[in-house]
């Protein structure tokens, strides 16, 4: 079940906390486009969870979790830098969200990196695609993260 949130985009993370028995964390994730067009349009990046995560296997938009104290646009440089070796040097908040999975609920705020430098890798041993934007419906992608690809489909 996802639903909007009422915090405001950029915000400072928090530690995971509990609602009931789910803990809830906050993650912050980035839309990034490699300027090459294709058939469907401009190509994002997804990248796929790792092996020995919650989830593994399925794909997503690279990310990770806001630390305690940390601003959304802080934490998603730290982590777009951690994971695929590149500098964000142009962002904006795009769209923010609530997701209930049967054991957490994530509050997920995505991100448009308007420029980088560098080249993705993944170096968490996470494998990387760029697929063109019409066509991520056809990936195996995180419930979570199925709003974010409605809205980047009408960019």
């Amino acid at each position: 079940m996802s639903s909007g949130s009422a915090l405001p985009p950029g915000a400072a993370g928090s530690e995971s906390v509990a609602v009931g028995a789910k803990p809830i964390i906050c993650v912050v994730a980035g839309a990034l486009f490699d300027g090459a067009a294709s058939a469907g349009g401009r190509r994002v990046l997804i990248a796929e969870r790792p092996a020995g995560k919650h989830m593994a296997g399925r794909w997503e938009f690279p990310g990770g979790k806001v630390a305690p104290g940390e601003t959304e646009a802080n934490a998603l440089v730290r982590e777009l830098r951690e994971e695929l070796g590149v500098a964000v040097t142009a962002s904006r908040p795009f769209m923010r969200l609530s997701h209930e999975y049967e054991d957490r609920i994530v509050e997920l705020s995505l991100w448009l990196v308007d420029s980088f430098t560098g080249e993705p890798v993944g170096l968490d041993s996470q494998r990387l695609k760029w697929v063109p934007a019409a066509a991520l419906g056809d990936e195996d992608i995180l419930e979570a993260d199925a709003p974010f690809v409605e809205a980047l489909q009408k960019l």
